[in-house]
């Protein structure tokens, strides 16, 4: 469910016509809705608290890390789960608490971990021997113990696109799950970490439970083996990754997901009872926003139409990247114009610059198009290729609008550059 609906011919992002926004704050542009935002958290927070078992949700800061999304979050009580320093500090930068966030991720700097450590990060999730290593060391250095989980990866197929697929033995994520009992041991006999618990995540956009369950298996398995050896953890972490509906997609509810993974945790009668981490993103983020993108040309020719638009991949990657389906909307339904069959591309000089191939839209040169499920992985994976400026993100709330990004201009892309650079001999 989201909060862009249309009102007789006229699309809405809550109580405010999207045609507004786009004349008050330019295209291509990102809006949000608030109320979407509350209400997908509120999706996994319910199940959760009326299972009764310890839990904390940390949203996957990737899927949209704009630090008045993650205000929002963190008032609901969010925590956060992190894949950099930078998402750490917007994290902070937003009012998050690093003591509710864990940071994840294969290649953690020297940098990164040290920072981690000075703010009082909740947990690093380790991905390999190589890290264990460093994040040890650095811990002895600054006289601290760092709080860790070992992520596995349990070799179990999510179905999904490869890309996106972490949780199979040829992916680069994880600690093999014949490996990870050693691991854990080395790490609990560390006086410099502190071994929380384990972990995994299997891969982003799953439509069946049944995946998550199988991993959830295996990892409650390795948490059993630890304990009999006198290794208690506090926590287990999930991940993420639950899907939703881009192309007519019917993914779990989170209400059926938690139940699942709730009912398998059952089954091993874990004493004492571990605190279960989750970290959805696309889940709660994906049908929080929409890009909306103003259509410049319509380009008839013999082979096919094009419908050339002011957004392009270098706004929305997904479709390029992953050749992922979004819907694409009319922002009038009633405009004077044309319904074309045809593909949605952008102005950029790539071949593979479009939002979307063979589709059937109403459009007229000038009309406002509204590219669906944006609000995951649109904005975080924008860039200035072609040197072109970055979209303006806008949240809505009820009737009330506010900007919470400017658009870009020139300026602001060549801000760290130089044309006089000065000289150095090294």
């Amino acid at each position: 469910m989201d909060a862009f609906n249309y009102r007789e011919a006229n699309l809405f992002a809550e109580e405010v016509p999207v045609d507004s926004i786009a004349e008050r704050f330019g295209t291509p542009c990102y809006v949000y809705s608030v109320d979407t935002f509350k209400r997908h958290f509120t999706a996994f927070a319910d199940p959760l608290a009326a299972s009764g078992v310890p839990h904390q949700i940390c949203y996957a800061v990737k899927a949209n890390s704009n630090i008045a999304i993650l205000k929002l979050l963190a008032d609901l009580g969010s925590g956060f789960d992190v894949v950099s320093m930078g998402e750490l500090q917007r994290v902070l930068a937003a009012g998050g608490e690093a003591g509710k966030t864990i940071f994840s991720g294969v290649g953690k700097s020297v940098e990164e971990i040290r920072f981690a450590l000075e703010v009082g990060i909740e947990c690093l999730n380790v991905e390999s021997v190589a890290e264990l290593d460093r994040i040890a060391n650095i811990a002895k250095s600054m006289g601290v113990q760092a709080p860790i989980a070992i992520r596995v990866n349990p070799d179990v197929d999510a179905n999904t696109h490869p890309y996106i697929a972490t949780g199979l033995k040829e992916n680069k994520f994880g600690v093999e799950m014949g490996q990870a009992e050693a691991l854990c041991q080395q790490a609990h006999a560390n006086d410099h970490l502190k071994l929380l618990g384990v972990g995994c995540h299997i891969g982003s956009q799953l439509l069946s439970v049944e995946p998550f369950v199988e991993a959830v298996g295996r990892v409650l398995g390795l948490y059993q083996r630890l304990q009999s050896v006198g290794i208690t953890l506090t926590q287990l972490d999930f991940g993420g990754g639950l899907g939703v509906p881009y192309q007519g997609e019917e993914p779990p509810s989170p209400k059926s997901y938690i139940e699942a993974i709730v009912a398998k945790l059952a089954e091993f009668s874990l004493n004492p009872a571990p605190k279960l981490m989750f970290e959805p993103g696309r889940a709660i983020a994906a049908n929080a926003g929409i890009l909306v993108t103003r259509v410049e040309y319509l380009k008839p020719t013999q082979e096919k139409d094009f419908v050339v638009v002011d957004a392009a991949m270098n706004d929305l990657l997904r479709p390029s990247l992953y050749s992922a389906w979004q819907e694409i909307v009319p922002v009038d339904k009633a405009l004077a114009g044309e319904t074309i069959t045809g593909d949605i591309v952008g102005p950029v000089c790539e071949t593979g610059d479009f939002l979307g191939k063979e589709r059937e839209v109403l459009v007229a040169e000038g009309s406002l198009l509204a590219v669906r499920t944006a609000g995951a992985y649109g904005f975080t994976m924008s860039s200035n290729y072609n040197t072109r400026n970055r979209a303006a993100e806008v949240l809505v709330d009820g009737s009330d609008v506010m900007l919470i990004r400017q658009r870009e201009c020139f300026d602001d892309q060549i801000r760290l550059e130089t044309v006089t650079p000065e000289r150095h001999r090294l």
